[in-house]
Formats: structure tokens, sequence, C-alpha cells
């Protein structure tokens, strides 16, 4: 076979890769009808981040579309108050860790089982990562039964189970204070 064929292939064979590999979409927009508020928390945006404080209950943005296979990343920062979390594959268009993934942010948790890095009543984070009042990473894979997350780099969660297969992707503020989240980009995998 001559040299300009096989580069020739090569370049077609790279492009149709690249065509296959899935483009990463930026959740939680300001200005964009993609999502929705429920709840007790007042949602705002600033400086390009999406704010959720409140004094007293609960409140939740969610996407209108669901997802099966993906990855998530997004920047965090609560304070030393709030309860917050990240909810995937949810069922219905509300929150529980019964019918969602909930993997928590909330440093402080009465249970330190459920503190930041668990999966709520299924996983307890594999390390302990210190999260308050600063920024931090969630980088959050979910590729059919297999559920993984880090922290700021960190390993915290190597779960396998079968419950929930596809839903919204959701951020909570609860109970009082106030949680900031930036650049939350999902690639469908």
């Amino acid at each position: 076979m001559e040299k300009r064929t096989i580069v020739f292939l090569l370049w077609i064979a790279l492009g149709f890769a690249c065509a296959r590999e899935s483009k990463s979409e930026t959740l939680f927009q300001e200005n964009v009808s993609n999502w929705i508020m429920e709840g007790d928390a007042e949602w705002r945006f600033e400086n390009d981040e999406l704010i959720g404080s409140l004094s007293e209950g609960a409140g939740f943005v969610m996407t209108k579309t669901a997802y099966d296979d993906f990855e998530l990343e997004l920047e965090f920062h609560p304070d030393s108050t709030i309860n917050s979390g990240i909810f995937i594959r949810c069922t219905n268009r509300e929150l529980s860790f019964e019918d969602c993934y909930e993997i928590n942010i909330w440093d402080l948790h009465p249970k330190q089982e459920n503190r930041t890095g668990a999966v709520v009543s299924r996983f307890s984070p594999l390390e302990k990562v210190e999260t308050l009042n600063k920024w931090n990473t969630y980088k959050i894979k979910n590729q059919k039964d297999h559920l993984q997350a880090w922290i700021n780099g960190i390993l915290v969660i190597d779960l396998t189970d079968q419950d929930l297969m596809s839903g919204p992707i959701a951020l909570q503020a609860a109970e009082k204070g106030e949680v900031r989240f930036r650049n939350v980009r999902v690639k469908n995998l």
C-alpha cells in the first residue's frame, strides 16, 4: 500500500473518531429556558455564578433533559451552613435520595457517612475532603451502572448500582446559607 494511501486512511479514521466524541454542554445558564427552579431557595446569577441561598427550607434547579451515561464537571463553593448536593438520574421532577442519586455537598452533615462526597444512604465517601468556604471541583462520571466521583481530583465515590439509569440533573440548596456553582458542564458518553 502506498504511503499516501495509508496517511489518507489514517486521516479518515481520525475524523470518524473525533466525530463520535461527544461535545460538552453548559448547564444552568442565565436567560436559557432548558431548566426549572422549584422550592424555597432564591437562585440568582452573579459574575457567571449560579447562587442558591435561603434562610430555611429547600430548593433546587433541574434540567428539563434526562441524561443516561454522562460526565458532569462543575465548581462549587459552599458556605459553612448550607446543605447542598447534586442530584442525578432523578425518576421524578423532585429531589429525594431514594429517587435520585444524591451526591452530597455538606461537610458538617450530622451523619458523617453522608457528608460531602457521599451518595446519600447508598455509599460513604472513600476520602474525607474539606470543601467549606472555598472553590472546589466535582467530576461525576455515570456510565451504565457504574458511578464515580472526584472532588478536587480525589476519588470519593466508586459505586456499582442498577437502581437508577436515566433522569435529569439538579443542584440543591437546603437548610440555610449559600452555595455557588460555576462552569457546570455535562458530556454524554
